[in-house]
């Protein structure tokens, strides 16, 4: 007699994506037969039909065509995807299999800056005043009509790159020309670009997973360091939260608001947020978890047995229950920030740094002769410095020890 088929989770997951390891490693907990799809064919492919599949991921049509014929043969009980790139494929594959999933609109409007922006005005969420600027418009006049300080934001990058806040007009042209040599030569639209409103401020991000339209809070992230610009390169984040539980709610209240006018009703979201005396400020939002190797920092259960990625998934297959608590410890992690522009020699005192006590590890993603590009012409990390602790404030300490021993030689690139 056959045994009855294993549910199948598809995870989409592109090659430049840093989570792969994260994520295959939480679905093999799941007990579940796992397929990984992604751009770039492997050579273990023909070995392995069912766990490996090509799906061209800029070309959603040709995408859902080949995964709905694979799953005539290998039928898909959940779909996974991991980063930007992925989800709103991941909402167009659910809805072609008949899955639950988030409305692609929904995900798509998440997706978009400007979206976004006009869905939650029309909502009554609070945002920043905010304009769509082409690069072709009179420089003069656009400046002449914006309050400031002001930020300028393209609408396609991330990671803080090509954010420029300007006090002024003189300040506004120059970080106009900044922004439209780092968009270089694209096509029109994508030289268009936002001037929002500066909220001042402390900066916080809520790392939360939508159930049934719901919004659980899995933690609440504190940015010590200040960002209030030329650039906002992000540094720390610390959890729980030191901010009042009255507080912690509100900024809570407003990414609920959020999620709600965009339309998500699942899955994971990771939201950035801002709090002053008029209150809590949404500024922008992403319809995944938090980036890069940056969740590692995030344990859940009473023995801090699940990671993040384990209960998002255990929640998109339905393996999962209630959603676990975040452990008790504190923890934090420091996205190590580029210190010069130039060429990466070394970074020396790493084995001193994970000796600090309360740092867990220091990993270095940078290499030997990459190029380091500061903010706002720039994007990436040198690495991460992860720590846990009885209170934030440990934390934090410990992490700017830790960076305090690494030894960043860069040399002159020019």
């Amino acid at each position: 007699m056959d045994e009855p088929e294993r549910a199948r989770l598809l995870l989409i997951l592109p090659t430049t994506t840093y989570r792969a390891d994260a994520f295959v490693d939480a679905a093999r907990g799941l007990g579940w037969d796992l397929t990984v799809a992604s751009e770039q064919p492997s050579s273990f492919e023909d070995q392995h039909p069912a766990e490996l599949i090509t799906v061209p991921l800029d070309d959603a049509d040709a995408a859902v065509e080949k995964v709905l014929a694979f799953a005539d043969r290998y039928p898909i009980s959940a779909v996974v995807g991991v980063d930007d790139a992925t989800t709103v494929l991941a909402a167009q594959l659910s809805h072609g299999l008949g899955l639950e999933a988030n409305p692609v609109a929904a995900v798509e409007a998440a997706g978009s800056k400007l979206a976004q922006r006009r869905l939650l005005h029309a909502a009554g969420v609070p945002v920043p005043e905010f304009r769509l600027v082409a690069a072709d418009d009179d420089p003069e006049r656009v400046a002449g009509g914006v309050s400031y300080p002001c930020v300028l934001k393209p609408l396609s990058l991330s990671a803080s790159k090509g954010v420029i806040r300007a006090n002024d007009a003189r300040e506004f042209a120059a970080a106009r020309a900044r922004l439209l040599a780092i968009l270089g030569d694209a096509d029109p639209a994508a030289r268009e670009f936002l001037v929002e409103g500066y909220v001042p401020g402390e900066e916080y991000a809520l790392e939360g997973l939508l159930v049934d339209g719901r919004l659980h809070v899995l933690a609440l992230f504190d940015k010590p360091d200040p960002l209030e610009g030329p650039f906002f390169e992000e540094t720390i984040y610390l959890t729980p939260s030191r901010l009042s539980r009255e507080d912690q709610g509100r900024l809570a209240e407003c990414a609920g608001r959020a999620t709600s006018a965009l339309g998500l009703i699942r899955g994971p979201v990771h939201v950035e947020l801002r709090l002053n005396e008029d209150g809590p400020w949404f500024i922008e939002l992403a319809a995944r978890p938090i980036g890069g190797k940056c969740g590692r920092v995030l344990r859940f259960g009473a023995h801090s047995e699940y990671s993040l990625e384990y209960v998002i998934l255990g929640h998109a297959t339905g393996i999962l229950g209630d959603i676990p608590p975040r452990e008790s410890l504190a923890a934090g992690v420091m996205m190590i920030p580029t210190p010069a522009a130039g060429i990466l020699e070394e970074v020396g005192g790493v084995e001193d740094a994970r000796a600090i006590s309360g740092v867990e590890d220091v990993l270095i993603t940078g290499h030997r002769g990459m190029e380091l590009v500061p903010l706002p012409e720039g994007g990436r990390y040198l690495g991460f410095i992860f720590a846990r602790g009885d209170d934030p404030a440990g934390v934090e300490e410990a992490l700017r020890r830790a960076h305090g021993r690494l030894e960043i030689r860069v040399k002159d690139g020019r």
